[in-house]
């Protein structure tokens, strides 16, 4: 019996603890749900101006990362503007994603035509440089920060088109999809039901790659004065609008633009992390 319960343990596979990375991203992660969730509430009035109060360091009369020139809360604006700077790119990825599932689904099952089609579409927004293609649509049609997700999505869409395109191809020639035709299952139902489950793993993972590239993308166009509209809570705006007190107040850029690469960096770490677990859950089982 003893001997028994020595080889069920020995063979029993051992759950490995998490990475510090890992640990300290999803730490940071949840910080910053939770600034997305009631910043608002705890600043409703972040951009509020107080020009007496304007240019304090960090720790000045109450304002843990002093004030702008305007004489506005850093560390208020910082924490408010998380809504802006996490909403729009998480947007982006899941949309950007939907649109993938669906046309890659599409070409990788179908083929033929429709996989012509979907796959020169996709080489043609792959052409576009994203920056530019979104500075120029946002002048054309007035910015605005919905604009700019939608537009954003748009262009995220084809390396999503093709990764689940190549996971769908894979899955198409395996034996249970023969058996699943033979039948004569609908074919939105093996794509959908049989063939898209299989490849969760490829969509979760870019999912959160998506996250951390269109949160840079988004920081860059409201830095450029593109995403966001003046007066509005952002990391990305805080940059440019800081730019020129970097010597009397280092804080007010040097905070939101640390937040970007970290929070980038994070979700970039947790996805990879989540990628592999789910990897290896499906190869368990």
């Amino acid at each position: 019996m003893t001997a028994a319960l020595t080889l069920l343990r020995a063979t029993r596979p051992r759950r490995r603890a998490l990475p510090v990375s890992v640990v300290l991203s999803l730490g940071l992660l949840v910080l910053v749900v939770l600034a997305v969730l009631f910043g608002g509430m705890l600043y409703p009035d972040a951009m509020r101006q107080d020009i007496l109060s304007a240019l304090l360091p960090a720790g000045a009369d109450g304002h843990p990362l002093g004030t702008d020139e305007l004489g506005r809360d850093v560390w208020a604006m910082t924490v408010a503007g998380a809504s802006s700077a996490l909403v729009g790119p998480v947007c982006v990825a899941i949309g950007s994603m939907i649109l993938g599932i669906v046309l890659g689904t599409l070409a990788g099952y179908e083929r033929g035509w429709l996989d012509t089609v979907i796959s020169r579409w996709t080489d043609l927004l792959l052409a576009l440089p994203v920056l530019l293609a979104a500075i120029v649509v946002s002048g054309l049609f007035g910015g605005g920060y919905w604009v700019t997700v939608a537009l954003l999505v748009l262009l995220f869409s084809p390396s999503d088109i093709r990764i689940v395109r190549a996971g769908v191809l894979e899955q198409s020639a395996r034996p249970y999809i023969e058996a699943a035709r033979m039948l004569s299952l609908s074919r939105w139902r093996v794509m959908f039901r049989h063939i898209l489950p299989n490849v969760s793993v490829l969509v979760i993972t870019n999912v959160m790659l998506n996250i951390a590239f269109a949160l840079v993308a988004f920081s860059s166009l409201s830095f450029l004065g593109v995403g966001v509209s003046p007066g509005t809570a952002d990391w990305g705006r805080q940059l440019t609008d800081n730019r020129a007190i970097m010597f009397d107040n280092p804080a007010a850029v040097v905070v939101p633009a640390l937040l970007i690469i970290l929070v980038a960096s994070a979700v970039n770490l947790v996805g990879d992390w989540a990628g592999q677990r789910l990897s290896q859950a499906g190869r368990l089982t």
